[in-house]
């Protein structure tokens, strides 16, 4: 479990980071998301010790990373965006002087040959890391951040360099991983933030300004609530149909997608979910439904909408309530 309680960083006069707060419960995969010079990379060095805060605090497992780093550390596993790795050494070199590094307790064998499958990097153990691909480095830094089997992994956009069947399986591992740890996961690429993590943190201009999962920020940042739906059935039965249904502001038929059969844009009253009552007008007027799907913004969409001006803090949604 982390918990950060009102960390703040200085440097100079500039507040890099100011009095954020927030908690990553065990087994939950936290994206961590903001733009450059938000905040977010000083805010990652604070929870990995590797700079101190100005106040407030960080705690690991409920230790303090100022008042016991040496503890607190022992508690993460840290995956820095450019990894830590000694080119000279060969990756199994490397490993284990990694595993006499950080103390490991666990059997060296059998853990070390864990790590390195569950990587995919057994095949290249007795070769140099210098003489890697760039793909290759980045698991090997994951499988050091793996070594002891640390309850907090902290990734800081661990697929860079990968091609796209190799960030299908980190992205696979990295759910596989959250099911025993605390995850905190840095990335640029924002649909993988999407497709891994049970909840997103946006940061900027030094405080959190969003924090809850991509679905639930995509309702409160967006008055959008359309739906698009292809009907196999006459065009205008389905408009007559679908316009009787309650709670609608508008529908209007858009292109022919396929012969003899269009798509009809809805959009609904907030706060209302129309998807089951267009069924069962399809349902009792024997059409089928070809396609449905609800226009919700992309955590693009949302990222760039916050940052540009809308803050959705805690503090903001209790204001509202």
């Amino acid at each position: 479990m982390i918990e950060v309680r009102n960390l703040t960083k200085h440097y100079g006069d500039k507040k890099a980071v100011n009095n954020i707060s927030f908690t990553v419960e065990d087994g939950q995969i936290l994206g961590f998301l903001g733009p450059n010079g938000a905040g977010k990379s000083t805010t990652m060095n604070m929870l990995t010790g590797y700079i101190s805060s100005t106040s407030g605090q960080a705690l690991i497992n409920g230790v303090d990373i100022l008042e016991d780093p040496i503890k607190a550390k022992s508690y993460i596993g840290y995956l820095p965006e450019i990894p830590p790795l000694y080119l000279d050494m060969t990756v199994k070199a490397y490993l284990n002087f990694v595993y006499d590094l950080k103390k490991c307790k666990l059997p060296r064998k059998s853990h070390l040959k864990d790590v390195c499958t569950l990587c995919k990097i057994k095949d290249v153990e007795n070769r140099l890391i210098k003489n890697l691909s760039k793909g290759y480095k980045q698991r090997v830094g994951l499988a050091q951040a793996l070594i002891g089997n640390p309850p907090v992994l902290i990734l800081d956009e661990p697929t860079v360099g990968l091609d796209p069947k190799q960030i299908i399986d980190i992205r696979t591992l990295i759910k596989r991983l959250g099911k025993n740890h605390t995850v905190i996961l840095s990335s640029h690429i924002l649909s993988e933030i999407q497709a891994v993590c049970d909840r997103v943190i946006i940061i900027n201009k030094g405080v959190v300004a969003a924090d809850d999962t991509a679905t639930n920020l995509s309702n409160k940042v967006t008055t959008d609530h359309r739906v698009i739906v292809r009907i196999d059935g006459p065009k205008a039965e389905v408009l007559q149909a679908i316009r009787a249904i309650e709670n609608l502001k508008y529908v209007r038929a858009d292109m022919e997608r396929e012969e003899g059969i269009f798509e009809y844009e809805l959009e609904a009253e907030p706060g209302v979910d129309v998807r089951r009552e267009i069924n069962r007008v399809v349902r009792e007027n024997g059409w089928n439904i070809l396609m449905l799907r609800t226009m919700e913004m992309t955590l693009e969409d949302i990222f760039l909408k916050i940052t540009m001006g809308e803050n959705i803090t805690n503090e903001n949604k209790e204001a509202k309530a």
